[in-house]
């Protein structure tokens, strides 16, 4: 399940958006990411996740290599370390840190691009951005408990 649901998630990531273009606002990466961190509970854990995660994600899309696998590794690295303290079951928990994860990437993949890269092009709109947190949090609260009840399971 470790391997498979990540890789699943960069599999959809990368095919979806081609079917259905609307579905680009989504990350499922992001939120495999987020979910596996907090679920391993160990910051080095979370940061190898991110980092494996996002260079996968890097390497089957156009970006970067690198690019996502930087904010990514962040972003592992910190729910990990709020997994530790926080009661990370709870669904206003789960709310909260999907959307407050989802706007930091936006943030790490703007400062990345634009300045650690010097790519020319690069803006961020904040209101797509909230947006894309509004809907990758509405996807991640039923994914979460689906691969809760898959860590049941096991």
């Amino acid at each position: 399940m470790t391997l498979l649901v990540p890789l699943a998630a960069i599999l959809l990531q990368v095919l979806l958006p081609k079917a259905i273009p609307k579905l680009a606002i989504l990350d499922l990466p992001l939120i495999a990411t987020i979910f596996f961190a907090v679920a391993r509970r160990s910051p080095i854990a979370g940061t190898l996740t991110g980092a494996l995660i996002g260079l996968m994600q890097d390497a089957l899309t156009n970006q970067p290599i690198g690019v996502n696998g930087m904010a990514k590794c962040v972003i592992g690295y910190i729910a990990a370390s709020i997994g530790v303290k926080v009661d990370v079951e709870n669904i206003g928990t789960r709310v909260l840190m999907n959307f407050a994860f989802s706007l930091l990437e936006s943030v790490l993949l703007y400062l990345i691009q634009s300045r650690l890269l010097g790519l020319p092009g690069f803006h961020l709109l904040w209101l797509h951005e909230v947006i894309r947190a509004l809907a990758n949090t509405a996807v991640a609260l039923p994914v979460f408990l689906f691969l809760d009840r898959g860590k049941r399971m096991i």
